[in-house]
């Protein structure tokens, strides 16, 4: 088939989860389809990588700036979502229309909610094409966890005010994107479900039918063989850290966890790897043992480097990719339920989970010292294998034969 795939930024290098899940998309559809590749770039000169082989034609466009006077303005002048502005672009726009116009598509493949504007383009420039909306993540559950984690500190309301009224207006955006798709597909069951509630259907009834898995994937084989130099710390946590589920995880972990585990351990090492830390953590680089790298090459020197990973995350939706990234390469992992939410794990059997300080220190702790550890990686990289993205996604084939 004839795929048009828009993306929210160019998927390489990936330097994110999202460009990271879109790669593998587009590698595993290359293998058996004619793909073309609509996305924002921050640069007219953008290397495409391997993309260039994958894809027939690829288009890009200059990445939308808002200023925080126009998100507000947004917000009180319109009912929709923070999100569903983040990347309305009237440059954008004209591409898709000129693809539209110059090609026939069977498949509009839309990747996440911030692109979702699209579809009503889709539909009025090219009728016959059939859309498929991959949400990354439940948006609005999302946005409900960090109301309620925000909601509990004083400090956050204005952010939990805010969150309230975003929940409400992600609530009718993310209907509206689902409903008018021809298929729908997230990372776990977890968020079909949570789809499948905020659409008031059920599993096996209309859209019950339209929603389906397609797990979140990387390349095992990269992680698992890695032979490269190695940045030694005792406790490692990634992500984007601008994102504000990695940074409220990063102060949680500082602020409650970290004395326990220093209190057992007094010289062990923690630190924060990935790229645009927020201002909120600033402070953390005063505390004792830890470190901020920022912007960093690779995270395979962190992640094989390190005696545990953890993920003490309280909000989000979705999977991470981090999970699976540090079971491939064989690390024993600690994480809260949140933090592991969307894959049938076992607690103690691939990880360790704590949902309170203290317990989350406790198995930081186990691990540090050297219990723990052969059992959890063994399984762990034995699990990570049904995540390699030879594997999941083929599963996108499925989906498109059900549209025709």
């Amino acid at each position: 088939m004839n795929i048009l795939i828009l993306t929210p930024q160019l998927p390489y290098p990936p330097h994110q989860g999202t460009s990271l899940r879109n790669l593998h998309i587009i590698k595993g559809l290359a293998r058996a389809h004619t793909l073309t590749l609509l996305t924002f770039a921050r640069s007219l000169d953008a290397e495409f990588g391997p993309l260039a082989d994958l894809c027939a034609e690829i288009v890009t466009v200059p990445m939308p700036e808002r200023s925080m006077r126009q998100r507000l303005f947004q917000l009180m002048t319109t009912r929709q979502p923070d999100m569903g502005h983040r990347l309305r672009d009237l440059a954008f726009d004209l591409a898709l229309d000129d693809l539209l116009e110059n090609n026939q598509f069977d498949i509009v493949q839309i990747e996440g909610i911030e692109l979702a504007n699209a579809i009503s383009i889709v539909r009025a420039v090219s009728p016959s094409s059939k859309i498929v909306f991959d949400n990354h993540n439940a948006e609005t559950e999302l946005q409900r966890r960090a109301m309620e984690t925000d909601a509990r500190n004083p400090r956050r309301w204005v952010a939990a005010a805010y969150s309230f009224v975003q929940v409400q207006r992600l609530a009718r955006f993310e209907r509206w994107a689902c409903r008018e798709s021809d298929a729908v597909t997230v990372v776990s069951e977890d968020d079909r479900d949570a789809l499948l509630g905020l659409l008031n259907d059920v599993r096996g009834t209309e859209f019950g039918e339209r929603i389906s898995v397609v797990p979140n994937s990387i390349d095992t084989d990269a992680y698992a063989h890695y032979t490269g130099e190695l940045e030694r710390f005792d406790v490692v946590f990634m992500g984007k850290m601008d994102y504000r589920p990695n940074i409220d995880a990063a102060l949680y972990f500082t602020d409650e966890i970290w004395p326990f585990i220093r209190s057992k351990h007094p010289d062990a090492t923690f630190a924060i790897v990935g790229q645009k830390p927020h201002a909120r953590l600033e402070r953390l680089r005063d505390v004792a043992g830890v470190t901020i790298t920022g912007w960093v090459d690779s995270v395979q020197p962190y992640l094989h480097g390190c005696r545990v990973f953890v993920m003490p995350l309280r909000m989000g939706s979705g999977t991470r990719l981090k999970l699976i990234e540090a079971m491939a390469a064989g690390k024993p992992i600690v994480s809260t339920t949140i933090g592991a939410a969307g894959f049938p794990i076992v607690d103690g059997r691939q990880l360790l989970l704590g949902d309170t300080p203290d317990a989350f220190a406790g198995a930081v702790n186990a691990v540090l010292s050297d219990q723990h550890h052969q059992h959890l990686t063994r399984f762990s990289a034995e699990f990570a294998q049904n995540y390699d993205w030879r594997t999941v996604v083929p599963r996108f084939f499925a989906v498109y034969d059900q549209l025709q």
